[in-house]
């Protein structure tokens, strides 16, 4: 059974199987060597965070002989992936590229840098803006309850990667929703129809994420709620010209 045309050269799905077995190996190969180099970055990277203004205030212990070791690892596999994010972005379009119009071939390679570019904003944002409003809030309550401040450096810093590390993912939202469009998976019809159930959605991701105080729900809450209506605009440009580029092909195949 033939699944699409590649050039001239018909690929069955077992040829394709082949094709996503090959890529998925060279993604793996190129994370090994990355997490070596995260292995030179991450004691930078820690040292970095501990040197922030809020962090300074925070006495950090080892509870555990291996937290200092997990911690290390953490962010060498974090700088690893982020690394390597590019290269498996760029084999995930080249794997389905074949199935795309030339035009769309080339807007959506330039969707990858974009999208790093999105989710280091996302990172940014979480870290400078969030996390130095949610040490300050958690500080004023210890403050309030007269309890003595004592953190591990595990604890510190898994919960630094759980605040930021989701904003680098939410922040990739737009360009989700405009590869997805000009796939043809969504329209933007169906994102405003969805609204109301995405902000319900939204809503509870920011609660999850941020503790019980107003200000910092709303420092979460308003930029998702603004990224879903900026990814219906996306979407909208997305679609128009996703049909454009399916008109001009019906008319060159009329043509022929």
């Amino acid at each position: 059974m033939v699944f699409m045309e590649q050039g001239e050269k018909q690929l069955t799905v077992i040829d394709h199987i082949e094709e996503l077995r090959k890529r998925i190996i060279i993604v793996l190969v190129f994370f090994l060597f990355a997490f070596i180099c995260g292995l030179f970055l991450a004691r930078p990277l820690v040292l970095f965070l501990q040197s922030a203004p809020e962090a300074q205030n925070i006495p950090m212990n080892a509870f555990k002989l291996t937290d200092p070791f997990k911690v290390y690892l953490q962010f060498a596999f974090i700088a690893a992936m982020v690394l390597t994010s590019p290269l498996a972005l760029y084999q995930l379009w080249a794997f389905i590229s074949p199935g795309l119009y030339e035009q769309e071939r080339k807007i959506t390679l330039a969707y990858i840098p974009v999208s790093v570019v999105l989710f280091l904003g996302g990172l940014a944002f979480a870290y400078f803006l969030l996390f130095p409003f949610v040490i300050g809030f958690v500080g004023k309550l210890s403050d309030m309850l007269n309890i003595n401040e004592m953190y591990g450096i595990n604890e510190y810093f898994s919960f630094l990667l759980q605040l930021t590390l989701p904003f680098g993912f939410l922040f990739q939202f737009p360009i989700i929703i405009m590869f997805l469009t000009r796939l043809g998976i969504i329209t933007p019809m169906f994102l405003v129809k969805i609204r109301k159930y995405a902000y319900f959605v939204l809503l509870v991701i920011a609660g999850l994420i941020t503790p019980p105080e107003i200000v910092s729900h709303l420092m979460v809450t308003v930029p998702l709620l603004l990224l879903y209506e900026l990814s219906i605009i996306i979407a909208r440009v997305a679609y128009k010209k996703a049909l454009k580029a399916q008109m001009a092909q019906a008319n060159e195949q009329n043509i022929e």
